[in-house]
């Protein structure tokens, strides 16, 4: 339903599981796993796989904190996105990789909840896409030394607000990666 004229199809979007990201954040294993399992579910259906990857001052690239963690292997064929701010839209080819591939629809999976992923899925949201956070394969690392909640309770509250999301001729939703149903 989304409101980009011509765009029919669904992406699977992989944000940041670079190694300085998620080394130290809760439940990180399984989360990799999960979305180790969305990317060969997608690959089976031919549904595309587009990658995002951050780089700042603090995490160069190509240095090792800077690489996607050894478990999640992008094909040469899979889009990577090079991005420098939180919504993986700003400064970035993203939406020209979306647009040359019909993609209306996306599938959101990744890190960190409290930050890039909150942004790109807003971002994608009010540029016009249908937006799925799978609930299960998104994480953070531990920021309550600067004031913010447990990360369990910032993915809990990040899922619990994009259930709610609306805007006309949008959907926004949270499915677990079971539920995730790629079309097909």
């Amino acid at each position: 339903m989304t409101t980009l004229p011509d765009r029919p199809h669904t992406a699977l979007v992989v944000i940041d599981v670079q190694q300085v990201v998620v080394d130290e954040a809760p439940r990180r294993d399984d989360v990799v796993a999960n979305i180790g399992s969305l990317v060969d579910r997608a690959r089976e259906q031919q549904v595309p796989v587009v990658w995002v990857q951050h780089s700042d001052d603090e995490m160069q690239q190509g240095s090792d904190a800077w690489q996607y963690v050894p478990e999640l292997v992008r094909a040469d064929s899979e889009p990577l996105v090079h991005k420098s701010h939180g919504d993986s839209f700003e400064g970035t080819d993203l939406e020209q990789v979306l647009a040359g591939a019909g993609v209306g629809h996306l599938v959101v999976a990744g890190a960190e909840s409290d930050a890039c992923i909150r942004s790109t899925i807003h971002g994608a949201f009010t540029r016009g896409y249908d937006v799925t956070l799978v609930g299960d394969a998104h994480t953070a690392g531990d920021k309550s030394a600067w004031g913010a909640p447990p990360v369990e309770q910032v993915i809990a509250h990040t899922n619990l607000y994009w259930r709610f999301q609306t805007a006309p001729g949008r959907t926004a939703g949270v499915v677990d990666t079971e539920d995730v149903a790629f079309p097909g």
